[in-house]
């Protein structure tokens, strides 16, 4: 019988949902990988974004000069473009960390130029409640996951959801629309990362292999990153 009192940070043979096979030691493990590779993201993105905010020159550099709007336009495409040798060396190591870190530091430049024209307020408002949301959904998921609840079925709905999302975006791109769709934008992206964030942990606890930690630490990266954006369109636009 498994010892439920088992300390979850030490490691111990406690199960993370019924009826699971493998051992619990090893999928604890996992688990504190993926963390542990997440935490340095943020911080590494926290990082680098602030210093793109606070660093004017940056900021103005790439917005305003040609060679600069090159500069954005590769930092853009960057992330889509390292996914594509990070599918074929996420097991190889060192490689795969350093395409992780091109990966975060790109993204990380396009949040410190959202930022850098957004107020002090509306960016302190998104952080503190993404930091809130994704604790509680973390833990809500774990909890859940426990007494048996299984969020397979998300998958399709989160996915459908995401293009519409993004189809929206190029409308909005290339049609600029009214702030109150921005707002309503803002909202709807928000459910719908939070809903990746519980779908995306969910697997993490069940499904996610040992040599899939990458992909499993880039999932909740980005989810947690289109959340904080998508926040900060609400606040930005409300402000």
């Amino acid at each position: 019988m498994w010892n439920r009192k088992a300390d979850v940070e030490s490691g111990a043979a406690e199960p993370l949902y019924p009826m699971m096979l493998e051992s619990p030691e090893l999928r604890w493990a996992f688990i504190r990988k993926i963390y542990s590779i997440l935490s340095i993201q943020l911080l590494l993105t926290v990082g680098v974004a602030a210093f793109v905010a606070t660093f004017r020159p940056i900021s103005v550099f790439l917005t305003t000069t040609g060679a600069g709007l090159a500069v954005y336009i590769v930092l853009i495409f960057m992330p889509f473009i390292v996914l594509w040798p990070m599918y074929y060396y996420h097991q190889r190591h060192p490689v795969n960390y350093i395409l992780l870190a091109v990966f975060t530091v790109s993204i990380a430049f396009a949040v410190g130029l959202s930022c850098a024209f957004t107020s002090q307020k509306a960016i302190l408002e998104a952080v503190i409640l993404t930091t809130g949301v994704v604790v509680s959904l973390t833990l809500y998921t774990f909890w859940a996951a426990r007494r048996g609840h299984d969020f397979k079925f998300l998958g399709p709905f989160l996915s459908v959801s995401l293009f519409v999302l993004i189809l929206a975006g190029f409308i909005q791109l290339f049609f600029p629309l009214s702030r109150s769709f921005s707002v309503i934008y803002g909202v709807l992206a928000s459910i719908v990362f939070c809903g990746y964030i519980i779908y995306d942990t969910d697997n993490l606890i069940k499904r996610y292999t040992y040599d899939e930690y990458i992909w499993a630490s880039v999932s909740l990266y980005l989810d947690i990153i289109n959340l904080f954006l998508s926040l900060l369109t609400i606040f930005r636009s409300t402000n």
